[in-house]
């Protein structure tokens, strides 16, 4: 069944162009906001949480917003099977690679950190456009193998390497004949919150995976947070921000509560289009 989804509906949608996927966007959003209310519970729930500064028609606002963005992004990654190089190398910029890339001059290896904010799918993609580095990324393996092998041929057609997330120690470990960059996706909920490290994020005690400080510290990797703007509708530009060069030297959660403020600032800024649908805050602190 996979498979035949696959070839019959999904493959040749990729292929359409990009003023009719918008046209299906546009089609899609209505439906999941007004028949299927999608998430409409956890959506809301998560915004007004988030800005209660904000009244109603502000909330009402982000929310309508957020889907048009979403559908948006069900479309442009649906489009991903297929994008050609020059394709996203027009939708996706970077405003100053040369901050990762001078670190290759040293033979640095280092870490890439972001949310689940604008289009990371496509940013993944770019990324080997751009930088030098022998690029990886951790990533949780789908449950359908077929889909699995799709997303990772998908992702790495340019050069980018996954590494499934129970395998990232032996990747950090791994030598190679250049140095790694090596992308964290750090803003999902933690399935264990004894284990994750905890700050106030968006008004809220949340939960935040510790891993790329964790493998900063223990590997001695510049940590560099990944900006991900959107210019309008399809088009994206990228700004990298050093967080440390010296994560052996700082002090216990820097990383991440930087990374954690880095990454609110821009939602901030443009709420619409971070993942609201995410049951981020379905996990308490624990006492």
């Amino acid at each position: 069944m996979p498979h035949i989804i696959y070839y019959i509906i999904i493959y040749p949608l990729s292929k359409l162009p990009y003023f009719i996927l918008y046209g299906i966007s546009d089609l899609l959003c209505f439906i999941l906001k007004n028949i299927f209310r999608y998430r409409k519970r956890i959506i809301k729930g998560n915004i007004i949480r988030s800005f209660p500064e904000k009244n109603v028609d502000e909330i009402n606002d982000i929310y309508n917003k957020f889907y048009t963005h979403f559908c948006d992004l069900i479309i442009e990654n649906l489009k991903g099977f297929t994008i050609k190089k020059n394709q996203i190398s027009k939708r996706l910029t970077m405003s100053n690679p040369e901050l990762v890339n001078n670190y290759i001059k040293d033979g640095k290896n280092v870490i890439l950190v972001g949310g689940h904010y604008n289009n990371w799918e496509i940013t993944a993609q770019a990324c080997p456009l751009y930088l030098n580095h022998q690029l990886f990324a951790i990533y949780k393996p789908l449950k359908s193998s077929f889909y699995d092998k799709k997303m990772r041929s998908t992702r790495g057609k340019y050069g980018l390497n996954l590494i499934p997330m129970k395998l990232t120690k032996k990747y950090f470990e791994l030598e190679s004949e250049s140095p790694k960059a090596i992308i964290f996706g750090s803003d999902q909920s933690p399935s264990n919150v004894k284990n994750a490290y905890w700050t106030t994020f968006l008004n809220q005690d949340t939960g935040f995976l510790f891993g790329a400080e964790k493998y900063a510290k223990d590997y001695d990797f510049p940590v560099i947070y990944v900006h991900i703007e959107k210019i309008k509708r399809g088009y994206y530009t990228v700004h990298f921000e050093l967080i440390t060069d010296q994560p052996k030297n700082k002090e216990h959660g820097f990383i991440i509560t930087d990374f954690a403020k880095k990454l609110e600032s821009n939602i901030n800024d443009n709420p619409p289009y971070w993942l609201w649908s995410h049951h981020r805050w379905k996990r308490a602190k624990p006492q």
